[in-house]
């Protein structure tokens, strides 16, 4: 039996994601933004009337999702930041072949970023095609797309919140800088991220 099975895992991972919702909050104060531990699905919501901060908030707790929904907000400019989910159309669990690939070429950057993330946090990555009720999608395709994404931005250097990000969590997990070297090295782990 594993150190992190049981218990054991559900508070290492509780303190994984405590630190890293701070990270998070202290990086980004400037941008009145803060993550949040959600119960349920995943959205993002701007300051109003009962908040006077923006929210991600993360699916069910994971520092996966946390990861996610950070990619999510490091892309999306400041009008998107204005509107909830940024605005952006989504079909739920369920969709269809056409469906899944308009899914599939919208997360194709927050899952390279993701991925960059999980690296500077000393985590595995695995890409999400999230729909397990509806078409079933070629997940190696679709990780190999991913790939090519993160190899991408590691020659042309990433948006300015996920670099400053991934600096962060590189400092505090100690974890090996992602070069453009090292993002080459990371095709080995197609097979597991798909």
């Amino acid at each position: 039996m594993s150190m992190f099975s049981g218990v054991a895992a559900d508070s290492h991972e509780e303190r994984q994601v405590d630190q890293l919702i701070a990270l998070f909050d202290d990086t980004f104060k400037a941008f009145n933004t803060r993550l949040v531990r959600g119960t349920d699905e995943p959205i993002y919501l701007p300051a109003d009337q009962s908040c006077s901060h923006n929210r991600i908030v993360f699916a069910h707790g994971y520092f996966s999702s946390a990861l996610h929904e950070i990619a999510h907000w490091c892309i999306a400019g400041k009008a998107r930041r204005r509107e909830i989910d940024y605005g952006y159309w989504y079909c739920p669990d369920g969709r269809d072949a056409q469906q899944q690939s308009r899914f599939e070429v919208v997360e194709i950057k927050p899952q390279a970023l993701e991925w960059a993330f999980s690296v500077a946090a000393g985590r595995t990555f695995g890409v999400s095609t999230d729909n397990l009720n509806g078409v079933q999608p070629d997940r190696h395709a679709f990780a190999q797309r991913v790939y090519v994404q993160l190899q991408t931005y590691c020659a042309t250097g990433f948006p300015a919140r996920a670099a400053q990000f991934i600096s962060v969590l590189n400092e505090f997990y100690q974890a090996p800088m992602l070069t453009p070297q090292q993002c080459l090295s990371l095709s080995k782990d197609l097979n597991h991220a798909a």
